[in-house]
């Protein structure tokens, strides 16, 4: 029988410094391996980051990267999907990759270093609001934004019915994996 050798995956976690009592890395971890499973059954090593930031960051990185001055919950920042632009004014041409590009060079790697697959950010301020006005645990809340931003990083979007209907489906079936076996509200971020 052959059987292919679980992904690596190197998952990097910044959390702001005013939140570090409130947060479990390892629980962050493992809502981020869930996901990456969750998301198209990520077979192959990749290494992916998590920032768990404030209002002020996601207002700036969306101003700046999506063209809507306003806070949001999650940005993600692929290295394989551009995303959408959504601000008033054109999205500057040369700022972006456009679908199909492969770049002007091949990207090298380290030895032994996995292939990016990008960033996932979120505010735990809006998070915690978020969960507070859904009457949820903020657990649910974040474990929900992580895998949602997993899933943007490799291509699933929510501006069709249709795709917004698959996302949905995987963010529930990930949301189901990370608190199996969990009574709601009792897995500690």
């Amino acid at each position: 029988m052959n059987v292919r050798p679980q992904p690596a995956h190197q998952i990097d976690i910044s959390i702001d410094e005013p939140f570090l009592p409130e947060l479990s890395e390892s629980w962050l971890r493992s809502v981020v391996e869930v996901g990456l499973e969750t998301a198209a059954g990520r077979e192959q090593d990749v290494q992916v980051s998590l920032l768990v930031t404030d209002d002020d960051m996601l207002r700036e990185l969306n101003r700046q990267f999506r063209g809507l001055d306003e806070v949001t919950d999650v940005l993600s920042f692929s290295m394989e999907h551009a995303g959408h632009w959504e601000g008033e004014s054109g999205q500057p041409e040369d700022r972006f990759m456009k679908p199909g590009d492969t770049g002007e060079f091949a990207w090298s790697l380290p030895p032994g270093e996995l292939p990016p697959l990008g960033e996932v950010v979120l505010s735990l301020p809006q998070a915690s609001r978020q969960a507070a006005e859904h009457g949820q645990p903020i657990d649910r809340e974040l474990a929900h934004l992580i895998i949602h931003g997993l899933l943007h990083l490799v291509g699933h979007d929510h501006e069709e019915p249709e795709e917004s209907e698959r996302m949905q489906s995987l963010e529930r079936a990930g949301l189901e994996a990370v608190f199996q076996g969990c009574e709601m509200g009792k897995a500690r971020p």
